[in-house]
This record gives C-alpha cells, structure tokens and sequence, in this order.
C-alpha cells in the first residue's frame, strides 16, 4: 500500500515550455506538450 501512495502524491507533469499539464502515458518521455511540439516542427 505505501508504494501506491508515494505514485498517487507525485506532482503532475507540466510542459516546460508554456506550462500546461501534461497527461501522462505509459512509457512517455515527454517534456513539451503537443502544442510546443507542433510549434518546432513547424519551424
């Protein structure tokens, strides 16, 4: 039970760039929303 607490407290994922929470999924390294993402690549 201890280890499902220590998951539950951490604090969300936010986007470095603008801030944005990201939802998190399985096997996701991701540091930048979609919507930062998008904007490199358009660059």
């Amino acid at each position: 039970m201890l280890s499902l607490e220590f998951y539950r407290h951490l604090p969300k994922k936010e986007c470095r760039e603008c801030g944005y929470e990201i939802e998190e999924q399985h096997e996701s390294y991701l540091y930048e929303c979609e919507r930062c993402i998008g904007k490199h690549e358009e660059s």
